[in-house]
């Protein structure tokens, strides 16, 4: 078949959004695929079925693609932002199961103040753009070409006693409070709203920006010294103007608030340091208490000298990557969010208060080249491999992992990526017989993708457990590759003549206590024998009396 006819798909993964039970990820073409659980319509598929698997999101016809730019997930909806449609948005969730265009960005003007009566002069009505798009519980946010944030769903605001309310904004609503300044960044949790703004009228870098939060306050999230809701934004004074940090990253949980700092300039290294503050009862703020915070704190127990590049928030726990591979998370059973349904005590029961090293598997701590990281209520997802892998773990139920399964994982378990049979099914429908066959052969390339994936870390647990290091892929062993037959014999002679006393010492002691355990169970068992030999005698016995 001429290869022209295949889809040109991209498998590289540029960002990634986890909303409260479901994911979506985008790719560098701009396509969007999602899976987990599909209530309320949040996964854009045309129904409420749950996805179990990437799939694909279509936007527009199939005459005429969308090339998504930004995505972002609330609990239980999500948004998408299209390129070629001026920057206004699609979004879909709660009733709409498919992506729907938000057209009330196409009569928008850029926001002025309240109090002038003349609007600006622009080019033409698509002169407002949106460049970002954000969402978090059940509210959706988004920030223009011009600096300016909008907010809609409920958003917390002043009501008219002058405290906060959730209040129910259907159309989307500028935050006058910013206007003359450029906001950059923002994420919101269930009820607070934190944003980076230019001290200034103009962006003048990184360090010219300042930490403003309002919102639900009833834990201290908005770290501002008390426990007190603010109708209206105001400054974080430890990431103010005079602040020696600056912030790389902001994102919030249900009722707490994680970000990622760098001293500012001149400075010669690239540490960086999370710092969290509200809600502490899960220790999702990792401090080694169940304490809230009320102002921003260092998460302390995290290495020192350590460059972070992503955080992310699910409802109690939270979650950060270095850039040299290595996943700390923390708060509720272990880490994990709302996960797992363990009450009965297990090793995954129980708070971490502390950050917890998360390993990619048994005998490698770090991931490859991670990029990005993403909680839900009860489940992370991280994408790594410079975008070409992704890992997941916590809670399965409704597909939420993306490997096919609806089971519980503790550990990161690879989610099954790049999704090729589903692509290919929805480009080829009806068009040849060879196409139908070549769809067959990648369906049958899948599932041994989804066998190899499971074999390399069975693989790896077996190498560990024989010689007692891990098993690295770029020293495929001799044998095995001059032979194709793997000569073990050979390779543990090698093995002890490359060791050193120090090895040796710890191979003899780990066969020797892996012996000991052989004969105790055979001991016990040959033990449990003979007495189940003896009351069977004597229970004839007795009944021949």
């Amino acid at each position: 078949m001429d290869t022209a006819t295949l889809p040109n798909l991209s498998t590289k993964v540029c960002s990634i959004a986890a909303g409260e039970a479901h994911t979506l990820i985008l790719t560098e073409d701009g396509r969007v695929y999602c899976w987990g659980r599909g209530i309320l319509g949040r996964l854009g598929g045309g129904s409420e079925h749950d996805h179990h698997l990437p799939v694909q999101v279509r936007f527009g016809s199939e005459e005429y693609s969308v090339r998504i730019v930004g995505i972002a997930a609330g609990a239980y909806h999500s948004l998408a932002l299209a390129e070629d449609f001026h920057g206004e948005k699609h979004s879909d969730g709660d009733y709409s199961i498919v992506p729907c265009l938000l057209n009330k960005f196409l009569d928008l003007h850029p926001p002025v103040s309240s109090s002038s009566s003349t609007i600006p002069e622009a080019e033409d009505e698509s002169s407002l753009k949106i460049t970002v798009v954000k969402a978090g519980g059940m509210m959706s946010l988004c920030i223009d070409n011009l600096g300016a944030l909008w907010m809609w769903g409920h958003c917390p605001g002043e009501n008219k006693e002058g405290g906060v309310s959730l209040i129910s904004n259907f159309t989307p609503t500028p935050v006058w409070d910013f206007h003359g300044h450029i906001v950059v960044q923002v994420a919101c949790g269930k009820e607070h709203v934190v944003a980076l703004v230019t001290a200034g009228e103009s962006y003048k870098g990184v360090d010219d920006l300042v930490c403003y939060t309002w919102g639900n306050n009833s834990h201290g999230q908005l770290g501002l010294g008390d426990k007190e809701n603010r109708p209206r934004p105001e400054v974080v004074k430890t990431f103010d103007l005079k602040s020696p940090w600056v912030i790389c990253e902001v994102t919030c949980g249900a009722f707490h608030t994680a970000l990622l700092t760098q001293k500012k300039s001149p400075s010669d290294t690239l540490e960086s340091t999370c710092w969290t503050f509200g809600l502490g009862d899960n220790g999702q703020l990792g401090h080694g208490t169940t304490q809230s915070k009320l102002v921003p704190e260092p998460v302390k127990e995290l290495p020192q000298n350590v460059h972070l590049v992503s955080v992310d928030c699910g409802l109690f726990h939270t979650c950060v990557v270095s850039i040299d591979g290595y996943v700390w998370c923390w708060g509720m059973e272990k880490g994990l969010g709302l996960c797992p349904d363990d009450s009965n005590g297990g090793t995954h029961s129980g708070d971490a208060l502390s950050p917890l090293l998360i390993s990619c598997n048994p005998y490698q701590p770090k991931f490859p080249n991670p990029i990005q990281v993403a909680c839900g209520a009860a489940h992370t997802v991280l994408v790594a491999q410079e975008g070409n892998k992704l890992w997941s773990w916590g809670r399965g139920r409704s597909g939420v992992l993306g490997n096919g399964k609806t089971m519980d994982s503790y550990t990161p378990t690879i989610v099954v990526w790049p999704p090729l049979i589903q692509d290919f099914k929805q480009e080829s429908e009806g068009i040849t017989e060879t196409n139908d066959k070549l769809c067959s052969a990648l369906n049958k390339v899948k599932l041994l993708q989804t066998k190899l994936s499971v074999m390399e870390r069975y693989a790896s647990m077996l190498h560990g457990f024989i010689f007692g290091e891990p098993f690295d892929e770029k020293e495929i062993a001799t044998s095995l590759g001059n032979s194709g037959a793997f000569d073990i014999s050979r390779e543990w002679e090698n093995i002890l003549e490359a060791a050193d006393s120090t090895k040796l010492r710890n191979l003899e002691m780990v066969y020797r206590n892996m012996l000991v355990a052989v004969k105790d169970k055979l001991m016990k068992r040959k033990i449990k024998e003979i007495i189940n030999e003896c009351l069977s005698s004597s229970h004839a016995e007795n009944e021949h009396i």
